[in-house]
This record gives structure tokens, C-alpha cells and sequence, in this order.
């Protein structure tokens, strides 16, 4: 999720990082860096001063920018967990039914647990639900509650923490300890590692999927100045 920031604070942070090294698709400002961001190792350039987005939040504004019709269409859309900055422009959009939701955030619409959620079936055109999925130990629950709630012939980006090098899925629900998950998976409320399979537990959910390197098909100097990781994969997601 996007970190919370004062709007009157952003005139001042954009002027001090202002330069033309790098842009922030999501508020179109350039800057002179992105700020280091990471558990434990920390990566250089990847958190933009103006939104406070990270790489993964950039590539999936560029893809629902330049490939999708999100900006234009009447979208009846679901938010799980949103991120901040996602959260305050779509709901200025009037294009948008939005509703936000999550278990335990004080700004979302609807206090809704994902094993259960509060809405009809085929209720929402688009779903989002990013960086949620690793968190759930019963996630095949959790994306069959997110298949219900999809109209037919809707799509959603679920994106999760991923190793692509890694065929299968590293989970093992007995390690409680907060710093042996963060050792294991790479932080402290994590349960799992997802691998390549994790697109077969959405099928088995009856999704269609696209393992969609979406950062690829931008040049090295653009993924440059977007601040993107050649790698990281955008998990585009239809029922069918």
C-alpha cells in the first residue's frame, strides 16, 4: 500500500526533488531521484517523493493507462486493500462506481474480510487486489470470493509478491514467529512466497491469466526514468 501524505506537504517535497531524471507516470511530475525503499535490502530509485509509489504501482498505472479503457469506460470497480494514492484519484473519477474495502483500514468504504465478502455475486466489472493474497493462509478461498464477486467478462490486476525463479509456491503455515516470516518470506506478515504456479491457483479458480511482463515493453532508458523493474510481472486476471 501507498504511504499516507499530507497534501500540503507535496508542493514542498516536489520542489526540493524536482529535476528531469525521472518521472512519476501516476501525478506526470519528473524528478531528479526516486528515493531508496526496501526490507533489508533496499532498492535504489524506487519510491517516487511525489505519490510515494513504488515500481510495481507505476507499471500498473502504465498498463491501465496505455492498454485499458479504465480512464474512459463506466466501471463498476472493486479495491481491495487500496493503495492510498490509487484510492484518492479513482474515486474522483466520474466514470467510476468505486468501492474500496478492507478488513482493517479506517479510509476504505466497506469493512469487508476477502474470505467473505459482503457483495452479490458478479457484482463488479473490475477487481483490484494488490499485495493482499500473501497474507491470506486459505488464498484459494480468497480468490474464489474474488472470481464471485467479478461480473463475467470482467478483469482484475492481483499482483502479489513473486519470485519468478521459483516454480512452486514456498509456504509453510507453521512459521508464526514474525521475524522467522520475515526471514522465510520476506516480511513479517507474509505466509508465503509466491512462484510461477500462482497462476495456476488463479485458474483453479476459474481465471483466465496473463503472465504479463509488462515493464518489457518499454525501452531500458523509459523503464529508467519510470523507475520499473524489468522483471516484475503484472498479473492480469478475466473471468471468463
Amino acid at each position: 500500500m501507498l504511504i499516507n501524505l499530507s497534501i500540503f506537504l507535496r508542493p514542498l517535497i516536489y520542489q526540493f526533488f524536482k529535476g528531469d531524471q525521472f518521472t512519476d507516470p501516476i501525478d506526470g511530475k519528473s524528478y531528479r531521484k526516486f528515493l531508496p525503499y526496501g526490507y533489508g535490502k533496499q532498492r535504489e530509485n524506487a519510491l517516487s517523493p511525489g505519490t510515494l509509489s513504488l515500481e510495481r504501482h507505476r507499471q500498473m498505472w502504465l498498463y491501465l493507462q496505455n492498454e485499458t479503457d479504465f480512464f474512459t469506460k463506466n466501471y463498476k470497480v472493486l479495491h481491495i486493500a487500496p493503495e492510498q494514492e490509487f484510492l484518492r484519484k479513482f474515486k474522483k473519477m466520474d466514470n467510476l462506481d468505486y468501492t474500496s474495502a478492507d478488513l482493517f483500514s479506517p479510509i476504505v468504504d466497506v469493512k469487508a474480510d476477502i474470505l467473505d465478502l459482503p457483495f452479490e455475486d458478479e457484482s463488479f466489472d473490475v477487481v483490484f487486489c494488490n499485495h493482499v493474497l500473501e497474507h491470506i493462509e486459505d488464498d484459494s478461498k480468497a480468490m474464489s470470493e474474488l472470481y464471485r464477486v467479478m461480473k463475467k467478462g470482467g478483469w482484475g490486476i492481483f499482483q502479489v509478491p513473486m519470485k519468478n525463479a521459483l516454480e512452486k509456491t514456498y509456504e509453510d503455515f507453521s512459521i508464526k514467529d514474525p521475524k522467522e516470516r520475515q526471514k522465510h518470506f520476506g516480511q513479517y506478515d507474509h505466509v508465503r512466497w509466491y512462484g510461477m504456479d500462482y497462476f495456476e491457483r488463479l485458474k483453479n479458480a476459474g481465471f483466465q491469466t496473463d503472465i504479463n511482463f509488462y515493464s518489457r515493453k518499454f525501452s531500458n532508458e523509459e523503464r529508467k526514468k519510470y523507475g520499473l523493474m524489468e522483471n516484475e510481472i503484472l498479473p492480469v486476471v478475466i473471468k471468463p
